[in-house]
């Protein structure tokens, strides 16, 4: 037996206030259109002090702009052959026209950005019409009133790549002698800029669905979703609540009576991690319809989702009661000429590589990825853990703060529903080792917990544990080491017995499950040294190795819970002596294409899948190389 829910509402009942940036799905009530495609570009010389900026000489048409065709969505960077571009530093303009319908003109038409590096301000036909700051997170604007139907509009973009001592992440700018003004930043990454991720325009009624967040409990075979409904307008008079399975089967129990309620679901099908389970990665979809008084549909949303339930303790982090032991990556989002922008070829070739490799996680460091890549890590059960853009953080201030709390809010608010994301990261590599950092990030794990209770909080470092002023208010104790690399180069000896210490530190000092989210080694494919040497094929190996063997250890204390290489491809840095045309860390080359070690760890991968999660394994592991001679028996 099921039921569709059907709630009928007073006006004073409604509720508002949700985040508004559900990811824009078609419907029989939704209408999209994309504004990918080639835009005008050019760079601009606005005068930008601190971050304020003039944006007027961009907006006039002067005729002198060198203007040239940019793909949206992409990076700039890369994509001109102009070294002035790649290293700009400042703001860049957007520009293109496009035609709405007429049959838009009675809709509300908004306008969302998957995500803009880092600043951008947008006029709609020289209009301004919405602003927003830090890079890799979406943000939605009601554009109606400026738009005109049946007839070309104008849209501009002005983006901000300049990072300050209160942007997140942090940067600075600096004065070179021939009087050019560079981007200094400390990240290990390059500084990549532009429209990045799909720009969409779509269409509600004035009354519509603007949130929704889900959680989920099991008992057994049942499972209870509890729902909170957020509707902006006043039109409706009644909702219906609905979640249909895989072959899209109604499957609900429970009434409601207001927007916050509760559905069951009978013999209900887990969200589990690949290779914890023969059926990973289950979604369902919650369905939320809104009617008028005259029973017409004003608004319908499909929301997949997956039942899972998260419980962490002193020593281990369990997946629907099931312990987790993460193996898994460090990434980027980062290829040839598209640098940051969003590849759906790219998308499909690394989750391929993923599940090819064993691996069931990888954190998004060092900012969180594009929602295309979330929704397939939600359908393939490849666990994530979400982190916000703060990288590097130090010279703490209350506007950087303010920042950094804003990014982990927009994050949580996008991402909140995802089962994938197992675990949030409030920072990468912060400076904990500051005092005035423990007063800083007690505020913001506090900030975290309060958006969300159901996920541990977690802060990546690369201090010692002696050192640090975070550990204490964090539910996973996650750290970087880079044995035999950045420390002891060439010393694969002391990988062992340091790695095992520090990882001993962490959990004696806190009494938390503790996580290795980074080790790894520079590594240039093709370059070979016996015996192995840095920067070798065989070094990368034999380092892997070294650490396995730490690892097993570690993991036999029972609160070591996962190992994750940095990093999974090789990718883009700023121009330095210590980078050959980047980090050559990756298992993988920026192409995607294996180094040995990827066959060594594919090896690691799954022995771990078969022995933790009692995965079949893979036919090819290992090439055959000599069979048993056959036992020749005289019984005379």
């Amino acid at each position: 037996m099921f039921h569709i829910l059907i709630c009928l509402l007073p006006l004073a009942a409604l509720r508002v206030g949700g985040s508004g940036i559900l990811y824009p799905r078609s419907s029989i009530t939704r209408d999209t259109q994309t504004l990918d495609g080639f835009w005008e570009f050019s760079l601009c010389n606005c005068t930008v002090s601190g971050e304020e900026w003039n944006d007027y000489d961009c907006l006039k048409d002067d005729g002198d702009e060198d203007v040239e065709l940019m793909p949206v969505p992409s990076s700039y960077n890369d994509v001109s052959v102009n070294a002035t571009v790649r290293d700009h530093v400042g703001v860049v303009k957007y520009r293109r026209s496009f035609v709405l319908p007429a049959s838009w003109s009675n809709k509300t038409v908004w306008l969302r950005f998957g995500s803009v590096c880092y600043a951008a301000k947008v006029y709609i036909n020289r209009q301004l019409t919405v602003t927003h700051e830090i890079g890799h997170l979406p943000f939605v604007a009601d554009i109606t009133q400026f738009l005109k139907f049946d007839e070309e509009n104008e849209i501009v973009v002005l983006v901000n790549n300049t990072l300050t001592v209160s942007t997140v992440p942090q940067g600075s700018k600096v004065l070179l002698p021939s009087g050019r003004i560079k981007q200094d930043y400390t990240f290990d990454f390059f500084n990549y800029a532009g429209i990045d991720r799909s720009v969409i325009l779509y269409t509600t009624e004035t009354t519509y669905i603007d949130d929704l967040t889900l959680t989920t409990t099991i008992s057994g075979t049942t499972a209870v979703v509890a729902y909170d409904v957020y509707i902006e307008g006043n039109d409706i008079s009644t909702l219906t609540v609905s979640i249909r399975d895989r072959e899209g089967h109604v499957v609900a129990s429970e009434e409601c009576d207001s927007f916050t309620g509760t559905l069951i679901l009978q013999n209900v099908t887990l969200w589990w991690p690949y290779l914890m389970d023969p059926t990973p990665g289950y979604l369902y979809t919650f369905r939320v319809e809104v009617f008028n008084a005259a029973d017409q549909l004003l608004d319908r949303y499909d929301l997949p989702f997956g039942v899972r339930e998260l419980s962490w303790d002193n020593s281990t982090f369990k997946i629907n009661s099931k312990p987790i032991y993460f193996r898994g990556f460090g990434r980027h989002e980062d290829s040839d000429i598209r640098g940051k922008g969003l590849d759906l070829p790219l998308i499909i070739r690394d989750h391929n590589l993923i599940r090819w490799i064993g691996a069931n996680s990888y954190r998004t460091s060092h900012y969180p990825y594009a929602e295309e890549i979330m929704d397939l890590a939600d359908q393939l059960g490849i666990m994530i853990i979400d982190e916000c853009p703060a990288v590097n953080t130090e010279y703490f201030n209350q506007e950087l703060l303010e920042n950094h709390k804003r990014s982990l809010t927009e994050m949580i608010n996008r991402d909140k529903n995802r089962p994938s994301v197992v675990m949030w990261s409030a920072a990468n590599e912060p400076r904990t080792q500051y005092n005035e950092s423990e007063a800083y990030y007690k505020e913001v794990v506090a900030h975290v917990k309060a958006l969300d209770a159901s996920r541990p909080v977690t802060v990546v470092n690369s201090v010692n544990a002696t050192t640090d002023h975070s550990g204490q208010f964090l539910d996973i104790l996650s750290f970087n080491k880079y044995n035999a690399w950045y420390e002891n180069p060439g010393d694969l000896d002391v990988i062992v017995p340091d790695l095992i210490n520090e990882a001993e530190a962490w959990h004696q000092r806190h009494n938390k499950p503790v996580l290795l989210t980074e080790y790894g080694a520079d590594t240039l494919e093709g370059l070979h040294f016996l015996p192995s040497y840095i920067w070798s094929e065989e070094y990368q190996n034999d380092l892997l190795s070294r650490h396995f063997e730490a690892f097993d250890q570690l993991r036999r204390e029972g609160w070591f819970i996962g190992e994750m290489i940095w990093n999974f491809a090789d990718f883009k840095t700023a121009q330095t002596y210590t980078r050959v045309g980047g980090n050559k860390k990756g298992i993988f080359t920026r192409q995607r294409q294996p180094k040995s070690s990827a066959h060594l760890l594919r090896r690691r991968y799954w022995a771990l899948a078969g022995l933790l999660d009692h995965a079949a394994q893979p036919g090819d592991l290992d090439n055959y190389v000599a069979g048993r001679p056959r036992e020749n028996k005289d019984e005379l």
